[in-house]
């Protein structure tokens, strides 16, 4: 594409940033608009308080490694995710290295990682998975514990009044940490604003895409403050709206956004206001998921660092709603059923049964009930020290399936034209933490010759030493680029 051209981000959340910084940093000359439609910044799933913020590498996160009918570990999705991490945190490295990004409180912070379980079944599904893990340097740090005092020096809030007997197992990864997304994603628009030729435009909301014969897009805006409608004509299209993609995508009518639909879970969290007891726990600790339960709603106690103010949180608690977005409508979901996709939907839901009795379940829970799950990860917990709080909205993909005529996906998937002018990413875990290398595929999709190209290609490197190479199978570079980004993110070593 022509650097000259015009390219058009909507959403200005932690991909649609991402993507900006990466585009201007390899075509510095290019133009960038970006639409939000709310009056702030990563306001929606990107902000902390909607967002797990655990920068998922696949540490403590179970649902990353599912056993299989023969009681194998598959650890796969769990290499992948973790990679990404590290790659996400080698640019983070760079726009701090640089100056890009400036920061008077971290929006990174050093935190262990664990996963903790109870039962001889659920104690022998962890050592597997330590087992698996370990053999790879992305995991050698790992380490392993059935012993209740071990585990105790670990998380003591845990283990108080917690019969000694129990049988119990823990792993821990000290390399952990803990991401505000609303703060990158912030401090990258920042950066994007004072380039030249980038423009930033809050409370303006995309009414319409249609592409013209000559392949640009023409694109309808309204500025929801005046009520002002405008045409703008742009090169290329990134749709990056968390829950609002799916309806921009079908406004496209690209024959690939065909069959899409999407079904939304929103999340709630018991957060401690008590400051005594959330200063005894320092970790981000998760256990299993409930049969049928989606990946966003694995339980977790977790430490979070809230713009310098520490908190901890217990959830999620599923719940339900039709809004696509948190600060979307009612009517999101009917009336983003269609006659292209009715039919995956319909039968997506008809093999999800379990997942909706779950979400039911979870919707009428009492707060006596949402207490008692609490108890598990911390038996001592107090029913007054805590409040219940709302999360963000998240919108699975439901996906045509030939085979089985929809699926239900728990993942991020890009979907672009045939002439790769416009993309959308639709989806939501592990979204933020792996927002690096979705929007590197994004680029291979949609500028395959220009990320061919020497000057792309060193630039890339760069940014990301680690481009090109296996962080999964090379364990020397996976500890080198480590130890790089701990001193540049002022992490603990």
């Amino acid at each position: 594409m022509n650097p000259n051209q015009e390219y058009t981000l909507i959403g200005a959340g932690i991909m649609s940033a991402t993507l900006g910084v990466l585009l201007k940093q390899l075509q510095p000359d290019c133009r960038i608009t970006i639409y939000e439609r709310l009056d702030q910044v990563g306001a929606e799933s990107s902000d902390a308080w909607n967002n797990a913020g655990t920068g998922h590498s696949a540490f403590c996160e179970l649902n990353y490694t599912p056993e299989n009918d023969k009681g194998a570990i598959d650890i796969s999705k769990a290499l992948k995710i973790s990679e990404a991490f590290e790659i996400s945190k080698q640019f983070w490295a760079y726009l701090v290295e640089q100056q890009l990004v400036t920061t008077t409180v971290p929006f990174i912070n050093d935190i262990d990682h664990m996963s903790f379980v109870w039962g001889d079944g659920n104690r022998a599904f962890l050592k597997k998975r330590y087992e698996a893990l370990k053999a790879y340097g992305i995991f050698e740090d790992m380490k392993h514990s059935e012993d209740f005092e071990q585990i105790a020096s670990w998380v003591p809030l845990m283990m108080q009044g917690r019969n000694p007997n129990e049988k119990i197992a823990a792993t821990r990864m000290a390399i952990g940490t803990d991401v505000n997304f609303g703060s990158i994603t912030r401090r990258m628009i920042n950066y994007l604003k004072s380039c030249d030729s980038v423009k930033v435009h809050l409370g303006h909301q995309v009414e319409d895409l249609n592409q013209k014969e000559t392949g640009e897009w023409e694109i309808e805006v309204k500025d929801l403050r005046s009520g002002k409608e405008q045409t703008r004509v742009s090169a290329f299209v990134f749709i990056g709206a968390g829950g609002g993609a799916l309806k921009l995508l079908e406004k496209s009518n690209i024959p690939e956004g065909e069959g899409y639909g999407g079904f939304p879970v929103s999340g709630q969290f018991l957060k401690c206001t008590n400051p005594e007891v959330t200063l005894q726990h320092e970790a981000k600790v998760y256990g299993k998921a409930e049969e049928g339960a989606p990946p966003m709603s694995v339980p977790h106690l977790d430490t979070r660092m809230l713009n310098g103010i520490r908190s901890l949180l217990f959830g999620p608690y599923a719940g339900f709603s039709t809004k696509f977005l948190k600060n979307g409508s009612y009517l999101d979901l009917p009336l983003s059923i269609d006659a292209h996709n009715i039919f995956p939907m319909l039968s997506a839901g008809l093999q999800n049964i379990s997942l909706t009795k779950y979400l039911i379940e979870q919707v009428i829970q009492s707060p006596e009930e949402r207490f008692e799950a609490l108890q598990k990860y911390y038996p001592q917990a107090r029913f007054e020290d805590w409040e219940l709080i709302k999360a963000g909205q998240r919108v699975q993909i439901i996906k045509k399936d030939a085979k089985e005529g929809g699926v239900l996906k728990f993942g991020t998937e890009i979907v672009s034209n045939k002439s790769n002018t416009l993309a959308a990413l639709l989806g939501a875990s592990p979204g933020a933490s792996t927002a690096v290398s979705i929007m590197l595929d994004l680029l291979k999709q949609c500028f395959p010759q220009e990320m061919k190209s020497s000057q792309w290609q060193n630039k890339l490197q760069e940014m990301i030493p680690s481009f090109g190479n296996s962080l999964i199978t090379d364990a020397n570079l996976c500890r080198s680029t480590r130890n790089r980004t701990t001193a540049i993110l002022k992490l603990e070593a």
